[in-house]
């Protein structure tokens, strides 16, 4: 559902229609196929009990058992995940900022049901967006995704930096952009044994030198990697928008979302390998 990017009623129609989702599921021509509800009821179950990470850690043990430990050190970023806009008051908006819930809503349960006060706004290249970001770190050796961290779009990228960090990787070294920069950080990353490559920030009154900029630009050639990530997901996908309410259930679809790509990778990888065998 998530590598096709497909509704729980395209998905009940098309393992019906299609031998390639039967054999994936393991399913006999004969057996009966799970409905639309059904696959909602273990999504949601998946939810409540928290799984996902679970899931996603089972996969990292499979990898390292099959050779693809992470090496080279690690990069991170962010993505912006947009959810579908509210129509609220500036006075319901500033309720849901302190914790409250507008009088009104609890009387309207539907109404309720319908209106994400999980989701933020923030505002990136002076363009305001509306929903969370999944913040990652991938290996540069096999770029997988090692560590995820789903947050509402207010929070800034270097606020989950330390969630992020893989101390499985034995390279010490670590890419980001100049969002996660800061003496302290710096400071603190090395002092913990980490090489953070961090790009350069310009600040107002002190543009970057040459130097900085050739330094940026050096390090973006390896940062850039994880920017694969992202644009793999518009590419299967057509658009990162989520059309679910609540932090809770963006945490689960973005977790499969991230499980999914660890596991085309790890086909694309395989495939790559067997292609290098016969070729040799």
């Amino acid at each position: 559902q998530k590598l096709y990017n497909i509704s729980d009623e395209d998905l009940e129609y098309q393992v019906n229609d299609r031998l390639s989702f039967m054999q994936f599921l393991g399913l006999g021509l004969e057996e009966r196929v799970p409905d639309a509800t059904t696959v909602w009821l273990f999504r949601e179950q998946l939810q409540q009990q928290e799984l996902v990470e679970a899931l996603f850690e089972q996969f990292e043990g499979y990898l390292q058992q099959s050779g693809y430990q992470a090496k080279d050190g690690q990069i991170m970023d962010a993505t912006l995940v947009p959810v579908p806009k509210q129509r609220n008051r500036k006075a319901e908006n500033q309720q849901i900022k302190d914790g409250q819930m507008p009088e009104d809503w609890s009387k309207q349960p539907h109404k309720r049901a319908q209106k994400d006060i999980d989701a933020r706004w923030t505002k990136k290249n002076h363009v305001s967006h509306f929903g969370y970001k999944d913040h990652i770190s991938i290996d540069a050796g096999f770029g997988f995704i090692r560590r995820y961290a789903v947050t509402d779009a207010a929070v800034h990228d270097s606020q989950v930096l330390g969630q992020l960090l893989d101390i499985d990787n034995p390279d010490e070294r670590l890419w980001a952009d100049s969002a996660y920069r800061s003496e302290a950080r710096l400071d603190v990353l090395g002092w913990m044994g980490f090489d953070p490559l961090f790009n350069e920030r310009a600040y107002r009154n002190s543009p970057l030198s040459d130097e900085q900029k050739a330094v940026n630009r050096e390090r973006s050639k390896t940062r850039a990697k994880v920017e694969h990530v992202f644009g793999s997901w518009v590419s299967a996908s057509g658009s990162k928008l989520l059309r679910t309410i609540g932090i809770a259930r963006a945490k689960t679809n973005l977790g499969l979302q991230n499980l999914v790509y660890n596991l085309k990778r790890l086909v694309l990888l395989e495939t790559r390998a067997r292609g290098a065998e016969i070729a040799g």
